[in-house]
């Protein structure tokens, strides 16, 4: 008899053929997450459960499924499922590390990009029709070549930014609550700072760092009011990172010259927020990882943590482990 599992939501063809052809398998075919009460339901009986972070995993509904052996989450980070129930009724817990690295890191970039010359403002005004001449006062942005850029969070993602970085003479300084003076320092040539002085002295800050008790809304006001008045700040990681009415309050009054987001608190934005009045934010609907080579080998770990959990193996890519 084949295992049962749940998927969360539709997978590139591959990855859901491998899980078809093993298990009996309920796929939730929706745009939208499944609701809370159709999770519930769906996995009183399964062994297996491959998620995304838009699903919310608790003991609660960790409780509800006695059967459960793994819980596969499509994504770097698991800060939706509560891994010490999990690990307290023996499920193992997956993830997907690494294979996004890349990808996102170019998307943060492309981001800085974007910002810092005002090309989301340039094409709505095309669209707008207030294309007129060529002025040598219009959207005036700011080089990115030779500026400095500040990183909050030295993992792998914001290392390959750095070095992304270093291929247009930026200045990179990091801030890390582990300084890496060997691994990163010497290597890329970057230099390590405190918050206070990143903050500061940094014309674009991009925030790579895990969501913890600690980093919940470490940039908000008193955090904006440090950055200097050119300063753009970029957020890939996690929305919650940053306090968006603070936000939406140091852009209004230009404070700061702008801001690109692809992740939001809430997410998605409710369309009534005040930062999309903005034309100095930009936001983007948290597709840094959206690659079609990067998401087919995302949902590949994701099967093989998912199979290797049914069969009593050790997960290749267990949550937590780095």
């Amino acid at each position: 008899m084949k295992p049962k599992v749940y998927v969360t939501r539709l997978l590139p063809e591959e990855a859901l053929n491998r899980i078809l052809s093993y298990c009996d398998a309920r796929i939730w075919k929706g745009d939208l997450p499944p609701s809370r009460t159709e999770l519930l339901e769906n996995i009183k009986d399964v062994e297996g459960l491959l998620c995304l972070l838009t699903d919310k995993i608790d003991a609660e509904l960790i409780s509800n499924a006695p059967k459960l052996k793994v819980i596969s989450n499509l994504a770097v980070g698991f800060d939706n499922i509560d891994l010490v129930e999990a690990r307290k009724r023996g499920i193992q817990v997956g993830n997907t590390p690494g294979v996004l690295t890349e990808t996102t890191a170019d998307f943060a970039f492309a981001l800085m990009m974007a910002s810092a010359r005002r090309l989301v403002e340039g094409d709505r005004s095309v669209r707008a029709g207030y294309w007129k001449t060529w002025g040598p006062l219009i959207f005036l942005g700011h080089d990115v070549f030779g500026s400095t850029l500040g990183i909050i969070g030295m993992g792998r993602i914001g290392s390959a930014l750095a070095r992304r970085a270093k291929g247009f003479n930026m200045k990179v300084v990091y801030y890390d609550l582990y300084r890496q003076e060997e691994k990163m320092e010497k290597e890329l040539g970057i230099e390590y700072v405190t918050l206070e002085r990143l903050l500061s002295t940094s014309d674009f800050i991009s925030i790579h760092a895990n969501l913890t008790k600690e980093t919940t809304h470490l940039i908000s006001k008193k955090e904006l009011d440090m950055m200097k008045p050119n300063c753009v700040l970029l957020n890939t990681a996690r929305g919650a990172i940053v306090d968006n009415i603070a936000l939406y309050e140091a852009l209004e009054e230009k404070k700061i010259f702008g801001a690109a987001l692809d992740v939001t608190d809430p997410e998605p934005l409710p369309m009534d927020h005040p930062l999309l009045t903005l034309e100095n934010f930009v936001v983007t609907p948290h597709i840094a990882s959206a690659s079609i080579k990067t998401r087919e080998k995302m949902a590949e770990i994701a099967v093989d943590n998912l199979l290797a959990g049914l069969k009593g193996e050790k997960l290749p890519y267990p949550a937590g482990s780095s």
